[in-house]
C-alpha cells in the first residue's frame, strides 16, 4: 500500500470525524428527537369514540368568521359542541351569539368575560354585574376568567387585584343566581416559578418562551395565587367553578383529589396538561375512576391535529408515544384505556350537567 493511499485514508477519516464532531457540537436537546425502535401496538385515534364537548377553546373572531370551516374540522374530530371561552362582553358578545344562532345554533356555546377596567371606582362592581346579566340575556352560558386576574389586573389606584378580591364577590354570586359556571385559569405551571437551571423540568419551555418565567415578585408566589383561587371556591359554595388545566395539579393528583373532596362545587378540565396524565397512566386512570363525575374534556388552543394525542391517552392502552410539542413535554406517554362509561362522562355527560343550553339530542344518552 502506497504512502499516498494511506494519506488519503487518514484524510477521509479526519474529515468524517470532524463532521461528526461538528454535528454533535451543534446538536441541542430540542433538536435531538430519536426515533424509538420499540415495537408495540399503535392506535392513532383521529376521531373520538363518542361525540364530545370541548369546554376549553378560544375563537377570538367568532363575531365575523365563517363558521362552516370550523364546523367541518369539528366534525372530523367528532366534536359536537365547542365552548368558546373568548366571548368578550357587550356588543362583541352579541355579534358572536348572532353569528352562531344564524348559522350553527347548536354547535357553539359562548362564555362571557369581565372587563376589569376601572375596578375600584364606586360603580364598577354594580356595572360589571349588570353587564354579566345582559351578556347572559344575549347568549352567554358561562363566565371565563383569564389568568390576567392575579397576574396583571390592577385597580384604579394601580394596585394588583387579588383573585379573591372582595369587590368580585357579587360577580361570583350572580353566576350562582344565573346558574352559569365559571371556568377560571389562575397562575401557571409551578416550575415557571423555579430557578431556570438544569433541575427545572420545564426548562426547555422557559428557554423557548422566556415570557412565561415567573417569580415570587412577578407577580406573586405561586402558592399565593392558587390559595386565592381556592378561597373563592370555598367562599361561594353555590357557584359552580371549573378549575382550568386541572388546577395545575395534574402532576399532583392526590392534592387535586383533596381539593375536589372538600369542594363539591368544583369541577376540572385537562386542557394543555394531557402530557402530565399520559406519563402516569395507572395513577391517572385511578383518578378518573374516582372523580369521573367531576372531569370535563378541554383542549385549550385550537389545533385540530393535536386532538389525537388526547384521544390516544384517554381511549387506548398504547405505550411510549410522544407528545405533540417537545418543549412542553419531552417525555413519552401511555394510554389510560378508560372504559366507555367514564369516557362518556368526560366527553359530554359532565358538561351537560353544568353548562346550560347545550342541545342534549346530539348525544347518545
Amino acid at each position: 500500500m502506497s504512502n499516498r493511499f494511506l494519506v488519503a485514508i487518514v484524510f477521509i477519516i479526519s474529515i468524517n470525524a470532524a463532521q461528526c464532531q461538528s454535528t454533535n457540537q451543534h446538536m441541542d436537546f430540542e433538536t435531538y428527537d430519536p426515533v424509538s425502535t420499540l415495537v408495540v401496538p399503535r392506535h392513532i385515534v383521529t376521531h373520538a369514540k363518542f361525540p364530545f364537548i370541548d369546554v376549553h377553546n378560544h375563537q377570538w373572531n367568532m363575531a365575523s368568521q365563517d363558521l362552516s370551516e370550523l364546523v367541518r374540522s369539528m366534525d372530523t374530530l367528532n366534536m359536537k359542541v365547542m365552548v368558546n371561552l373568548s366571548g368578550s362582553n357587550g356588543t362583541n358578545l352579541q355579534r358572536m351569539a348572532e353569528n352562531v344562532s344564524t348559522h350553527y345554533p347548536n354547535r357553539f356555546i359562548i362564555f362571557a368575560n369581565i372587563n376589569f377596567n376601572g375596578i375600584g371606582n364606586n360603580d364598577w362592581t354594580a356595572s360589571a354585574v349588570k353587564q354579566l346579566e345582559e351578556d347572559v340575556k344575549h347568549g352567554a352560558n358561562g363566565l371565563k376568567i383569564f389568568k390576567s386576574l392575579g397576574f396583571s389586573v390592577k385597580d384604579n389606584s394601580g394596585k394588583l387585584v387579588r383573585i379573591d378580591d372582595l369587590r368580585l364577590d357579587p360577580i361570583w354570586d350572580k353566576c350562582a343566581e344565573l346558574k352559569i359556571p365559571v371556568l377560571i385559569h389562575s397562575a401557571d405551571p409551578k416550575p415557571f416559578w423555579f430557578p431556570e437551571d438544569k433541575y427545572n423540568e420545564r426548562w426547555l419551555e422557559i428557554a423557548t418562551h422566556p415570557e412565561r418565567k415567573r417569580s415570587d415578585t412577578d407577580p406573586a408566589p405561586w402558592d399565593t395565587l392558587i390559595q386565592e383561587q381556592h378561597n373563592v371556591f370555598r367562599k361561594h359554595p353555590n357557584t359552580i367553578f371549573i378549575a382550568a388545566h386541572f388546577g395545575w395539579y395534574a402532576n399532583d393528583l392526590a392534592t387535586l383529589g383533596k381539593l375536589l373532596d372538600s369542594l363539591p362545587n368544583v369541577y376540572t378540565e385537562f386542557g394543555a396538561v394531557i402530557a402530565e396524565l399520559g406519563r402516569q397512566p395507572r395513577a391517572a386512570r385511578a383518578f378518573f375512576e374516582k372523580y369521573q363525575d367531576r372531569i370535563l374534556f378541554g383542549k385549550d388552543s385550537w389545533a385540530p391535529e393535536e386532538y389525537t394525542t388526547y384521544f390516544r391517552v384517554l381511549e387506548t392502552e398504547d405505550e411510549y408515544f410522544p407528545y405533540h410539542k417537545k418543549y412542553h413535554a419531552f417525555w413519552r406517554m401511555y394510554g389510560m384505556g378508560l372504559p366507555d362509561d367514564i369516557l362518556k362522562k368526560v366527553y359530554y355527560k359532565n358538561a351537560l350537567k353544568i353548562i346550560p343550553n347545550i342541545d342534549k339530542t346530539m348525544f347518545p344518552d
